[in-house]
């Protein structure tokens, strides 16, 4: 290790991380980490999926600080004026990184129990691919390669979230065969079976009940396609659905589940094949932390705490994140900013801010959480 430089100000940090553009490629960000943690004292490692890790103390309990430092369109040029900081990546996550960062580096090791490791993912707007392949074992001296809670820093009002829906997606092929439009009967009618397959995935979920905290699933049709010629019965017809999962449905469980339902709901001569969309990494399937869990009471009191009682709930994040890959351990969600306000859309629109009073409390509030779970 190095002799930490200076103390770290968040709000330094985030003025100078909005202003590196990493929607397309986040060497530049990443490195401005690795220097900032190098500059205070930290050795961090680059994986071989490009995140940057780095870890204080050791045994257990092993807590994880996460978020990513790549963004989206649309580009939002930095402004910071009337204490708000406007510009891409601002909530969404780099005013989380910053608040999150100043929590790890303020953190005596020394004077507590266990590890606390950052793990800072390269790739989470679009296939996750940086948590898909994080190996906590890849740190010297850690030999389980998951942690025992983990802390994502997203854009949550300073409120904790404890659970969030998944997302899958996938497409219902349904075949037939062709024939003359003239002589219907003659051939197999794939687009008139997508009656009985919509009608399959309007009542795919009438029997499940609805989570506690995330409320009911939801099947949307999103496209459909059929057809060649309109003089012929179409031997082909494809609908492409959007799945928001709650638990505990997994990817498999639901693929075939709802290929038995519309397989039940159409004619027997109509094959009928349902598979996901191919990607690289795992779809983010939904999680549920439980409010008793230490880390949700310790970090829930401590942004009611340095909010005056104006945040810190404890409610479901209504976006995706990389917590499913950290779940079943016991993770929640937390950060300044919001996904929208009042006025619309924050996160992903052309008005991205975060107030730097919210980035400093947030750091507050996950340092003395972290002080009451390490003890």
């Amino acid at each position: 290790m190095t002799a930490a430089s200076s103390a770290f100000d968040p709000i330094d940090f985030l003025d100078s991380a909005v202003r590196i553009q990493s929607h397309e490629d986040v060497t530049e960000m990443r490195d401005v980490l690795v220097e900032t943690l190098s500059d205070h004292g930290v050795d961090p490692l680059v994986d071989d999926a490009g995140n940057t890790l780095a870890t204080k103390g050791s045994g257990s309990p092993h807590v994880v600080l996460n978020t990513h430092i790549d963004t989206v369109s649309p580009h939002v040029p930095y402004d910071r004026e009337d204490g708000v900081i406007h510009g891409r990546g601002s909530c969404d996550a780099k005013g989380p990184l910053a608040a999150i960062l100043s929590a790890f580096l303020a953190f005596d090791a020394d004077a507590h129990d266990g590890r606390l490791t950052l793990a800072i993912t390269p790739d989470e707007e679009v296939y996750s691919t940086g948590a898909a392949a994080l190996d906590l074992t890849t740190l010297s001296g850690v030999s389980d390669p998951t942690a025992d809670a983990y802390i994502v820093g997203e854009p949550t009002g300073l409120d904790v979230c404890t659970a969030a829906k998944g997302r899958f997606e996938g497409t219902i092929d349904l075949s037939g065969r062709n024939a003359h439009a003239a002589e219907p009967e003659s051939g197999v009618n794939a687009v008139a079976a997508a009656e009985g397959a919509l009608e399959a995935i309007r009542t795919f979920d009438a029997d499940r009940d609805p989570h506690p905290d995330l409320g009911p699933a939801t099947l949307t049709p999103t496209v459909i396609e059929g057809g060649e010629a309109t003089n012929q019965v179409p031997a082909d017809c494809a609908i492409t659905v959007d799945r928001r999962s709650v638990p505990p449905e997994s990817a498999d469980g639901f693929r075939a589940g709802l290929e038995t339902a519309v397989d039940d709901a159409t004619p027997e001569s109509v094959g009928v094949d349902f598979e996901l969309t191919e990607r690289p990494t795992p779809f983010l399937e939904a999680f549920a932390t439980d409010a008793d869990e230490p880390v949700v009471r310790h970090l829930a009191a401590a942004a009611e705490r340095v909010t005056d009682g104006a945040a810190g709930t404890v409610r479901p994040f209504t976006a995706a994140t990389e917590a499913s890959y950290f779940a079943p351990a016991p993770t929640v969600v937390f950060g300044p900013g919001v996904l929208a306000d009042d006025a619309g859309p924050v996160a992903h629109a052309d008005r991205e801010y975060v107030r730097v009073a919210e980035v400093e409390r947030a750091a507050t509030a996950l340092s003395d959480a972290l002080s009451a779970l390490f003890g």
